[in-house]
């Protein structure tokens, strides 16, 4: 069954979410470390984890697969749930792949390390409109691509 899982914590695109999922009626769960103001229907569930590292991602890792979207920017979750063959998407709408995702983590620990030695101060950029279309036309993207996928499955 096609179902999206969404690193709920620090994720802007929630509401985008939503409306994309009531589109599709595709489950989705929202996966955080404190209850998260979720829509009252049936589509929309919420996963509430202890707190601690990593917690959040173990839980959406252990159970992502082929028919999961996962929605987050962490990429080292990004990199667990590409291994099951999920799809990635990060809220800004940037799709992470098996081609992309290699170089993702590199950045990440050189970033990491530059941030440890006070070379570099901050954080990503500010979280922009444009972004929030991209993903929006990302996730409609993977939800349709899987849909097809199930579909030529079934025939």
């Amino acid at each position: 069954m096609i179902r999206i899982l969404v690193d709920a914590d620090a994720c802007p695109v929630k509401e985008e979410i939503y409306k994309v999922a009531f589109r599709h009626a595709v489950p989705v769960t929202i996966v955080s470390n404190s209850p998260i103001r979720i829509p009252a229907d049936g589509l929309i569930s919420r996963a509430i984890v202890p707190a601690g590292p990593d917690v959040a991602d173990d839980w959406i890792a252990e159970r992502a697969d082929a028919s999961t979207v996962c929605i987050t920017a962490d990429i080292l979750l990004a990199e667990r749930c590409i291994k099951v063959g999920a799809i990635v998407i990060a809220p800004n709408g940037k799709f992470f792949t098996e081609d992309s995702i290699g170089g993702a983590v590199a950045m990440r620990a050189l970033m990491a390390d530059l941030r440890s030695t006070g070379d570099i101060c901050g954080g990503p950029p500010p979280f922009t409109k444009s972004d929030r279309s991209r993903f929006l036309s990302a996730l409609q993207t993977a939800l349709v691509r899987l849909h097809r996928t199930a579909q030529i499955k079934r025939d």
